[in-house]
């Protein structure tokens, strides 16, 4: 019995005694002033205690495992983004911030054990051999089934997705009929634009999701769209937006911002302040500019409205960011895996560090914050504790503070309907969505002769049909829900709006979601003044 106890708590100790060894040797390495530190000349004790386990430790253990714990509990001693990369899952690490991927171009989401085509990417491999929305694949190569309950969604993208011009071979059901379709893999651009449109006359609206590799260029080519249409008015999305590369944001800062002006700098002990600067005319320096954020958007996010913010350049609309103002550096392990470091902190023009309190908190403390501004009143009064010795005055003389996130201009508070357990447990099983997939696949007919989201919204008006296909499925789904009127309406509403996605993919969703999203009307109210 004490041998298992021993074997189970061995991982555990080793970490420990591997992260103790290197704090020391870094510790050592710092007082000593030798730049030798695990050099390739000498092993460090961290290494020998490897070694020693693997060459006389009494059973077989996996050293990876106990190195990957090892270098975790390293870096959560320092702070909260600093991050362990392992090689098998740095590719699709890194690929998220690229702007593309290679595969065959579908959208899938998983109802009742089979997967199901949602969204066709617009030219892409599939929508070239004739893959449609509705489509459920059976199988992948004539061998590999993609029905059934222990399919998941991560195991699915490895076999849709493959190297560019190899071919796959799939079946699916349409109407009820099996049908073949050999699909050549292609590469599949992946916009961080989710919508771009003139929301009303003279006033475009433009979301990023993402800071990519891509977002630059792709905000460039949609701004030029809108200004052709008439635009001198800018509402930029941000909400849910968690950063990326922190150049871009820069670079479309720069758009916004005139002359040489300061858009952020970094600095950190080991690493010298640098300046961002304005390098060229920007496209949009004169207008009305609101920005959205909300609790969800952090780093260059927080970059580019923090800059907006103390240039009195743009009017900030909705609840407090996330506050993160600590910047991360990857770098390349002999193995093959990665470590992202904090190397520096970015200071918005005015010298604000808008990175909020880590200090003698968990990973998972820190990230629970989220929910005590909830808990706290925050999220629906707007309320919070500034700290007094971060207050910093904009050129036009608007007082705003440093550390725990930017505060916008103007509050708008948080729609806590769907944060009632019905909607809770719907968003679980993925209700909604599959309401409205169903009630688009039955109605698909007439539904796609619609020209415009607008259009589509005044056709969707048989509300008890739709709430009828909602009971049918949460029946299946073995869900209890209220007939009670508000909570009706907003179920209802939010099935239109998923219904306009598979009609006019993401910005129609957003042309809906806008026409009662709180933060967007209020910022058009801001803006008709």
């Amino acid at each position: 019995m004490g041998s298992k106890k021993l074997q189970i708590a061995l991982p555990t100790l080793f970490a420990l005694i591997m992260a103790l060894g290197m704090y020391l040797g870094y510790q050592l390495r710092e007082h000593s002033g030798s730049r030798s530190f695990l050099s390739f000349g000498k092993r460090g004790n961290v290494q020998e205690i490897i070694d020693l386990v693997k060459s006389r430790y009494v059973d077989d253990v996996k050293i990876d495992s106990i190195s990957e714990l090892a270098i975790n509990e390293l870096l959560s001693h320092l702070d909260p983004h600093s991050a362990y990369i392992p090689a098998t899952e740095l590719k699709d690490v890194n690929e998220d911030l690229m702007g593309n991927f290679q595969g065959i171009g579908v959208e899938f989401q998983i109802f009742d054990d089979t997967v199901n085509v949602i969204n066709v990417i617009k030219d892409g491999p599939a929508e070239k051999a004739g893959i449609a929305i509705g489509d459920k694949f059976l199988k992948v190569n004539d061998s590999v089934s993609l029905i059934g309950n222990k399919i998941n969604a991560a195991d699915i993208k490895k076999k849709l997705r493959g190297v560019e011009g190899s071919k796959e071979t799939i079946e699916l059901l349409r109407d009820n009929v099996r049908k073949k379709i050999i699909v050549t893999r292609g590469t599949i651009p992946v916009s961080t634009i989710d919508a771009a449109y003139i929301i009303v006359p003279g006033t475009g609206f433009i979301r990023i999701n993402k800071f990519g590799d891509r977002t630059y260029e792709e905000f460039m080519q949609n701004l030029e769209i809108l200004q052709k249409k008439g635009m001198d008015k800018l509402i930029l999305d941000l909400r849910g937006n968690g950063g990326g590369l922190m150049s871009e944001a820069i670079d479309i800062a720069d758009e916004f911002l005139d002359d040489d002006k300061l858009i952020v700098y970094t600095q950190g002990t080991h690493s010298p302040r640098f300046d961002f600067k304005c390098k060229r005319d920007g496209l949009f320096e004169k207008g009305k500019l609101f920005v959205l954020v909300d609790e969800t958007s952090a780093s260059a996010s927080e970059v580019l409205t923090g800059a907006l913010q103390d240039w009195d350049r743009a009017t900030i609309v909705g609840r407090r960011t996330f506050g993160k103002g600590l910047v991360q550096q990857q770098f390349q392990l002999s193995d093959g895996s990665a470590v992202r470091l904090t190397v520096s902190r970015y200071y918005s023009p005015l010298g604000r560090n808008i990175q909020k309190s880590y200090s003698n908190k968990t990973t998972q403390e820190y990230q629970d914050e989220l929910l005590d501004r909830y808990n706290n009143g925050e999220l629906e009064n707007g309320s919070m504790v500034n700290d007094k010795s971060k207050i910093f005055k904009t050129p036009a003389g608007k007082i705003i503070y440093g550390s725990g996130g930017i505060v916008p201009d103007y509050f708008v508070k948080l729609d806590t309907t769907f944060l009632n357990n019905e909607f809770k447990e719907m968003y679980a099983k993925n209700t909604l969505n599959k309401t409205a997939y169903l009630y688009f696949l039955e109605n698909k007919y007439h539904l796609k002769k619609v020209k415009t989201t607008g259009e589509l919204l005044q056709k969707l008006n048989d509300n008890e049909a739709i709430w009828k296909k909602l009971l049918y499925v949460t029946y299946k789904d073995n869900i209890s829900i209220s007939n009670n009127e508000i909570f009706k309406n907003e179920a209802i509403n939010k099935i239109k709006y998923n219904i306009s996605r598979f009609i006019f993919n993401n910005v129609g969703y957003y042309e809906a979601v806008n026409t009662t999203d709180s933060i967007v009307q209020k910022s058009l109210n801001l803006i008709r003044q």
